[in-house]
């Protein structure tokens, strides 16, 4: 019988919350996963941790600073600081008792997509999951203006600006929705971004649409693409060929940079892959991929 249990671990001073999921075997290997932008752990990430747990691995599913139970600045969506709560929590998992800590897996979603192959960059894993990957800011933000408008660019610096300057006169952020319609502005507003989002979000979740803005400013500077050659693990990559909120080919071109790599193509948008028959094929060929590597 599986067996769940809530933990802590220490990011930059900071506790982040996570759980760790365990079948019924010893000393599993261990998947490590979180969300990605501006999302928490119970957002669909135990559905597809549970079927790693079926095929006989360990899930380590934890927040960043800030989102869910852990400690931090609300919501602050930051690529560089979760970067570093994901080094945390890789550090802490080869750490665990409960786990084989020489065996270790990464499985990143969207934002997350483009933070494990910073991780696996930095640390010595076995196996990572790249799904519907974030991997290139300025890709990223002409895709999104391709499918949100020109005028997107130009709103997000004007609120990334605007959330800076009162960063250094020490006031309250300046937040915006983290998605929203394409009538308004959000960091995610192209068409269905908004219905994809809410669609994993819990009924009984106490999450709110906001992030400070001065994400904007940072999201041209995050480029994992640029670290696909320090990658020494294989990789499985999901692209979602119908994606409008990360252009899918820059994925592609994250394939080609890889050394070990194991495209997976759906033919679907952006947050398909969380349920239904998406779902169903895309966690059945990350799990297999997980076995040949980890198991």
């Amino acid at each position: 019988m599986s067996e769940t249990r809530s933990l802590t671990f220490e990011s930059a001073g900071a506790k982040c919350a996570a759980d760790l999921y365990l079948p019924d075997v010893e000393e599993p290997p261990v998947v490590v996963m979180a969300h990605g932008f501006g999302a928490e752990r119970s957002f669909r990430l135990p559905a597809f941790a549970e079927r790693f747990v079926d095929r006989g691995l360990a899930v380590l599913l934890f927040d960043y600073r800030g989102f869910g139970d852990s400690e931090g600045d609300d919501q602050l969506v930051d690529p560089f600081e979760h970067r570093t709560d994901w080094l945390a929590a890789v550090d802490e998992a080869a750490d665990l008792d409960a786990v084989d800590g020489d065996l270790i897996g990464l499985w990143g979603t969207s934002f997350s997509g483009g933070h494990v192959i910073e991780t696996a960059a930095r640390r010595d894993v076995d196996a990572v999951s790249s799904q519907v990957p974030f991997v290139s800011g300025p890709a990223t933000l002409l895709h999104l203006a391709r499918t949100s408008g020109l005028d997107y660019p130009l709103a997000a610096t004007k609120h990334g600006l605007k959330d800076a300057a009162r960063g250094l006169l020490r006031r309250e952020p300046h937040t915006v929705p983290i998605v929203a319609s394409t009538e308004e502005f959000g960091m995610l507003n192209s068409p269905g971004a908004e219905e994809g989002y809410y669609s994993i979000v819990p009924g009984d979740s106490d999450w709110e649409n906001a992030c400070p803005a001065r994400i904007a400013l940072k999201v041209p500077l995050y480029r994992p693409i640029g670290r696909a050659d320090d990658v020494d693990a294989p990789v499985f990559l999901g692209i979602a060929e119908g994606d409008n909120i990360v252009p899918p080919s820059a994925a592609e071109r994250l394939g080609q940079r890889l050394d070990h790599v194991e495209v997976f193509r759906l033919d679907c948008g952006h947050f398909d892959p969380y349920d239904g028959s998406e779902f169903e094929h895309i966690s059945d060929a990350q799990g297999a991929f997980f076995e040949r590597h980890l198991l």
